[in-house]
């Protein structure tokens, strides 16, 4: 496995596609004559940087971006320059991958101590008679 070449992204960069369209929005008098938009396409059903557990979790979080063969596509067009989208789609890659690679920990559940559940109590009581001790009393 060869070093990745983005220092944010955990797989080589020669495992990415670009292409570049057309886009609507920042552009001025270019927007119709230059393709700016960056379209990246990631390969994650196949890719061998990936773990299983990863590459899983990673198709999942992808939604509607992930395709049914497994190939992620993002589309960044909010600015100006091709480099700066191109920039914006791996650094959106690279968040999804890292998101992907979180491993949740999960809480194991225990039963509160004799003293907890005596503290819950004692304070329920409290709160209870500084109520009580706050209602008006008409002796008629």
């Amino acid at each position: 496995m060869s070093a990745p070449a983005i220092p944010d992204l955990p797989v080589p960069e020669a495992e990415l596609v670009f292409s570049y369209i057309l886009a609507s929005g920042p552009g001025g008098q270019n927007v119709n004559k230059v393709a700016t938009a960056a379209q990246l396409r990631f390969d994650a059903a196949r890719s061998p940087s990936l773990s299983e557990r990863t590459r899983a979790r990673l198709l999942k979080l992808a939604g509607s971006r992930a395709s049914r063969e497994g190939v992620i596509v993002i589309t960044a067009r909010n600015f100006r320059s091709q480099q700066r989208n191109r920039d914006d789609a791996i650094a959106r890659l690279a968040a999804l991958i890292r998101e992907a690679e979180f491993r949740p920990t999960f809480r194991i559940a225990t039963r509160p101590s004799r003293a907890a559940r005596q503290r819950r109590l004692d304070g329920k009581a409290h709160k209870a008679g500084i109520k009580r001790d706050r209602r008006v009393r008409h002796d008629d």
